[in-house]
């Protein structure tokens, strides 16, 4: 993996550079959170299969898991964990769900492995405090999850590097509500046509953004962006 834009272009990256080049700004004061996403060149955020893995390959791999090496939590979007399959990770998930229902294959991890953020209302919020006990589910809001406070409470619990893996709609709510720091995007050199979602799922919205880094891996680009205030 080389560099096209950043410290030293033409560098061949190893793992352990990736972790490197992917840490917070060191002037950052306060919790960073950043998305990662993956895309193909026309603009879709999933393959046939409705899934994200259908269209990732190994250089987006790689990046994928340095980021989450780096992670305290990673924060996820309860139809995205769903439908990616998502198990317990090395550093605890943390379910958005408006419903506080948690997915089957986080049901049996250990305690504080999978977090809720949900709320008062929400029609699973009993079920969610006795499977996952009642400290790791944080009622945020009264019929949406306020983010803002999400960010806050996982910085409170000693989460500083915050990792969010979409989906689309958590991403779009990210950043109209100006939560996320960071966008780390893989577009991966293929062309899917279809009638399918874009990383950004929602009503309109206008964020600027300035490239930090750019990588390049067997035709597959992988940049971060960090996001205007």
């Amino acid at each position: 993996m080389r560099v096209l834009i950043g410290d030293d272009p033409g560098a061949e990256l190893s793992d352990d550079d990736l972790e490197e080049r992917y840490a917070r700004p060191p002037d950052h004061v306060g919790p960073w959170l950043r998305v990662n996403m993956v895309s193909t060149l026309d603009g879709a955020a999933q393959g046939a299969d409705g899934r994200s893995g259908g269209i990732n390959n190994a250089a987006d791999k790689r990046v994928f898991d340095a980021l989450r090496r780096i992670a305290d939590c990673i924060v996820v979007g309860a139809g995205t964990l769903r439908s990616e399959g998502y198990r317990p990770a090395r550093a605890p998930l943390v379910a958005v769900s408006r419903s506080a229902e948690v997915p089957p294959l986080l049901r049996g991890a250990e305690p504080g492995r999978v977090l809720m953020a949900t709320t008062e209302r929400a029609p699973g919020l009993g079920r969610a405090r006795s499977l996952l006990g009642v400290e790791n589910v944080l009622v945020l809001g009264s019929y949406s999850v306020d983010l803002v406070t999400l960010k806050a409470a996982l910085h409170d619990r000693g989460h500083t590097e915050i990792l969010s893996e979409g989906g689309p709609a958590l991403l779009h709510r990210l950043l109209a509500e100006g939560v996320a720091d960071e966008l780390c995007l893989s577009l991966v050199p293929r062309l899917v046509g279809g009638d399918r979602l874009r990383i950004v799922a929602g009503s309109e919205l206008d964020v600027s953004l300035s490239p930090t880094l750019l990588l390049e891996e067997s035709g597959t680009l992988l940049g971060r962006w960090r996001v205007s205030r």
